[in-house]
């Protein structure tokens, strides 16, 4: 039986929603059980208190946009009069993240399919970018949370390809002219459980992403959930199947940073 486009779309959201449900799950469990002074080595400057106010606060954030149909970005004092802050006590933070993220999960699965608000990078609707954005800031956060720990949760595969996807055909186009080099260099990168391939060209004018195979001057071959955490910075190469020219990887984990600007 073959679905509309919409109906499939109603899919897609709805296993975004049920994908953050579970990632925002395992970060709070993970992060109740974690001293709050604990180092976050995929994030450095961070302590686990920071991250999980960090989390917290994002999701509060997308919860106005999703719950209040709100079609401008918020400016810093909006935020200040609109978003809970982080309580002070430590005692309090996981209870505070998880409020704020059911409220999240219960304002997307509410949301009417038609919801018009603002978002920031391309996507068949509003309410499908908020979905999966969301999903995917829950999961490599908690993989963020679990690395104080040591026991990182893989991701399937199919949520880790869904990451990839939109890391390179949003976050990276969006920021894109931090990827320029010349000569012109070439990466791809090839998921090993699911056959998909990602290949980013770049040059001194553009960077271009295609969903297939071509030729690179790196190629890294590695399960999906590997390849979606090198390319976000939450795991080196080491291990990997890296061939080629490895300036081109390390010049993308130096500039493939997801920034504002």
């Amino acid at each position: 039986m073959r679905h509309t486009p919409a109906v499939q779309m109603a899919g897609q959201i709805a296993a975004h929603v049920e994908a953050l449900r579970r990632e925002g799950g395992l970060l709070a469990d993970t992060a109740e059980k974690t001293d709050p002074d604990a180092p976050i080595p995929t994030c450095p400057e961070w302590l686990l208190r920071d991250l999980v106010r960090h989390v917290g606060m994002v999701h509060r954030w997308a919860t106005v946009y999703v719950a209040d149909g709100v079609m401008a970005m918020l400016s810093p004092e909006q935020e200040r009069e609109r978003l809970e802050p982080a309580p002070d006590d430590d005692g309090a933070l996981v209870d505070w993240y998880r409020a704020g993220h059911a409220a999240l999960v219960d304002a997307l699965a509410g949301a009417p399919a038609d919801l018009q608000c603002w978002h920031f990078l391309p996507a068949p609707s509003p309410l499908a970018f908020w979905a999966r954005r969301q999903a995917h800031e829950a999961g490599i956060h908690r993989v963020d949370v679990q690395s104080a720990s040591g026991e990182v949760t893989p991701f399937d595969p199919a949520f880790a390809v869904d990451g990839i996807n939109e890391m390179v055909s949003g976050f990276v186009l969006r920021a894109a002219r931090r990827l320029l080099t010349d000569p012109p260099k070439a990466l791809l990168v090839r998921a090993t459980d699911t056959g998909d391939d990602w290949l980013v060209r770049m040059d001194r004018d553009a960077v271009q992403v295609a969903h297939e195979a071509g030729p690179a001057d790196c190629t890294v071959r590695a399960s999906a959930c590997d390849l979606h955490l090198l390319l976000w910075n939450r795991r080196s190469a080491d291990g990997l199947d890296v061939d080629g020219d490895r300036s081109v990887l390390a010049h993308w984990r130096a500039k493939a940073k997801v920034r504002w600007s």
